[in-house]
């Protein structure tokens, strides 16, 4: 292209001075005519102005280097002047000192400023996250890699298979029916002759047979050793002796962490036998703290809310934070499943005294001859008490002369609430309890009874004997 492009005047673009003539209507004539030469400009002329223009672009270079080393040498003087004012210089020691006998001596400064390098990694090692936020205007999700905490944590999780028999009604008559249902445990102790799993009370209800998952994908069977219905939370026991030198090499103990010191948006993971396909992770934040739920029973209860997934089968087992410390015992049974994002744990600080009781209890196994009371129980419905206004539990509806419940104090009209530690509801449940005691031994029953109107709770110690011969 060509800065002039007016050809009207004889100005042409091509070198010997001609140019094309056009008609009006801008079409090329069929001619091409000779025009007159416009005469070549000097080369001199055409030198000097590149001269000129080198000249002008060296001084402007030369300026900029100039007013740059000015600069430079300004900032250093007066870097120089504020250390001379000072007495920086006067501080200023060398860095490494040689002895005598060819080694270097460190000057302490140096030494402590290592040493604080060395803690601020270690202090950065231990609270990495590795935390990335994905936003779109407002935080939508968090994403982190929980490999490591998952591999940490995973020796201390166990599957669980509950073998059950439930109780059903068909056509007005009581019938049993065996079920299996899954969840999930944490070892949290052991003894001189058990390993101590943690779990909902709701995975071991009603077992006929509890089975344990171990990470080297042993099964063993297990006991339960105490619950506490209220708070959804039981002890099961393995025997050591029945674990192999390969399993107990393979398992761990959970590190247990504090609930009270978790805060909002935290990272937090949570690993359970999800639906019984096995142990499964899934990450989140705390949703929230200190989150009252209603049960299916109409108490209430306190939890962490997370949007951690937790789904049938996931309960019992851990939610952790970063550090890979249990912080919640994750609970299916209280999540909504009309509402996706909200799964909730048991406060691990909350749990902890309770688990610690459990896990003092003497573990029982059935025996061949059951206890035996000498009472007619019968189950005080939620209808029932709430018509009479009384506890729930198995009243005592007939007690008779000479038998260890009378013996005992046992009255007509006790409604038993609690055998050896054990919460009762039901006329079932008390004969079940009563299978892992056997005659002679001296269980503790705790019975809510009528006293002027008021139910007063009393404790009775009875020694449990041998039913008698059907005659």
């Amino acid at each position: 292209m060509y800065e002039n492009n007016d050809y009207t005047n004889g100005n042409s673009p091509y070198a010997d001075g001609r140019q094309q003539n056009f008609s009006q209507s801008g079409g090329m004539q069929g001619s091409v005519q000779e025009t007159q030469v416009m005469p070549e400009a000097p080369a001199q002329d055409l030198r000097g102005k590149k001269e000129r223009r080198s000249r002008a672009g060296f001084r402007k270079v030369l300026a900029s280097v100039s007013l740059g080393l000015c600069f430079g040498l300004s900032a250093g003087v007066g870097v120089w002047a504020v250390a001379e004012g000072t007495g920086l210089f006067d501080k200023r020691q060398p860095a490494v000192t040689e002895s005598g006998d060819g080694t270097y001596e460190i000057p302490e400064e140096i030494q402590n400023a290592l040493k604080e390098i060395d803690e601020l990694r270690e202090l950065l090692k231990e609270t990495e996250t590795n935390v990335n936020t994905v936003s779109a205007g407002a935080l939508t999700k968090v994403n982190f890699d929980v490999s490591e905490v998952a591999a940490n944590a995973m020796p201390s999780m166990v599957s669980i298979a509950n073998n059950y028999v439930e109780k059903i009604t068909y056509f007005g008559q009581p019938m049993e029916r065996e079920g299996e249902a899954s969840g999930s445990g944490i070892i949290v102790g052991e003894n001189e002759t058990e390993l101590l799993i943690a779990t909902n009370y709701h995975v071991i209800e009603d077992a006929k047979k509890l089975m344990v998952h171990f990470i080297d994908n042993t099964d063993v069977e297990a006991v339960v050793k105490g619950t506490d219905e209220d708070m959804d939370l039981a002890i099961i026991a393995v025997s050591i002796a029945s674990l192999s030198e390969e399993t107990r090499n393979a398992i761990s103990i959970a590190k247990m962490g504090d609930s009270t010191s978790l805060k909002l948006g935290e990272p937090v993971v949570a690993i359970g036998n999800a639906l019984g396909y096995g142990q499964s992770v899934t990450n989140g934040i705390v949703s929230a703290l200190d989150r009252d739920v209603e049960m299916e029973d109409g108490s209430t209860g306190t939890f962490i809310q997370t949007n951690a997934a937790i789904n049938p089968g996931n309960s019992g087992g851990a939610l952790l934070n970063i550090k890979g410390e249990v912080v919640g015992i994750n609970s299916s049974k209280i999540g909504d499943t009309l509402v996706e994002g909200m799964g909730y744990a048991i406060p691990i600080s909350a749990a902890k005294p309770i688990l610690e009781d459990l896990m003092t209890k003497e573990t029982r196994n059935k025996v061949s001859e059951a206890g035996y009371l000498g009472i007619v129980p019968r189950t005080v419905t939620s209808d029932v008490a709430e018509l009479y206004g009384s506890p729930k539990g198995v009243i005592v509806s007939s007690v008779e002369e000479g038998t260890p419940a009378a013996e005992g104090g046992m009255l007509l009209g006790d409604i038993i609430v609690r055998l050896g530690g054990e919460k009762l509801l039901t006329a079932e449940e008390l004969r079940e309890a009563l299978e892992y005691y056997a005659p002679g031994e001296t269980v503790e029953i705790v019975v809510m009874r009528n006293i002027n109107g008021e139910y007063v709770e009393v404790t009775l110690q009875v020694t449990l004997g041998s039913r008698p011969a059907e005659e």
